[in-house]
């Protein structure tokens, strides 16, 4: 389980971009996390795998920390705009991804590319990764968060830029993961999607969670996008 308490994240000029967000994620669903741009939800995800520190508040992935070596081990993470090594081949840098776990060290070529293969991106795994598209980098950026085989995945905004197909594709792999007993975290705006592969959602406005739950209660006889729409427009209005 991911526990999160009263979790606040300030920045310069007392920004709070993060203001007590308490959220209980229970193992091996697909939780997905709302909201409009700028709600916090980027500085969430950092904080919950470890790269950003909150400013008060705790966070616990099965009763340790996410700055511990073991939960780090454990998790996966793809960024929203994944950085990646230009002038290597998408094999290479899983190789390297690879090097960085020791549940993944050992793992051959042939293992790592099974792994390029669940992202539909095998064909590409020898070329250069300047010549990828925006579509063929965030399956490589899903590749890698897959490398060390965890049990905690964080995605921000896996399903952008790829085209229906490929967001097909994703929403099926993720599927196929949960039932492995994975545990996955990720951020979007395509709510469409949302409404078909998640188990629970928590929605996060101006920093603030404002629901957090199952799908079918959050949105009654709507649709999630309209739903969503009413929410945020009537706490803004606030």
């Amino acid at each position: 389980m991911i526990k999160i308490k009263d979790l606040t994240k300030i920045y310069a000029k007392k920004l709070k971009a993060v203001d007590a967000l308490s959220l209980n994620i229970p193992k091996g669903i697909v939780f997905g996390f709302l909201g409009p741009n700028g709600a916090g939800k980027t500085t969430t995800i950092k904080m919950l795998v470890g790269i950003n520190h909150p400013t008060s508040g705790s966070i616990m992935i099965e009763e340790e920390s996410p700055l511990s070596v073991s939960v780090r081990e454990r998790i996966g993470f793809m960024p929203e705009d994944p950085r990646l090594y230009d002038e290597l081949t998408g094999l290479e840098l899983i190789k390297f991804s690879a090097k960085l776990f020791k549940k993944s060290f050992r793992k051959t070529s042939n293992e790592l590319g099974e792994i390029l293969a669940t992202a539909g991106i095998y064909e590409a795994g020898n070329k250069k990764i300047k010549t990828y598209s925006k579509g063929m980098r965030q399956r490589l950026g899903f590749a890698q968060a897959l490398v060390n085989d965890p049990d905690y995945i964080f995605l921000d905004e896996p399903l952008e830029g790829l085209d229906p197909i490929g967001r097909l594709e994703i929403k099926g792999m993720l599927a196929r993961l949960k039932k492995q007993g994975k545990t996955i975290f990720f951020n979007s705006h395509i709510l469409s999607d949302v409404e078909n592969i998640c188990d629970e959602i928590g929605i996060i406005n101006k920093g603030r969670l404002i629901y957090s739950g199952s799908v079918s209660n959050f949105r009654g006889s709507a649709s999630l996008e309209d739903k969503f729409v009413e929410v945020i427009k009537r706490e803004n209005y606030k």
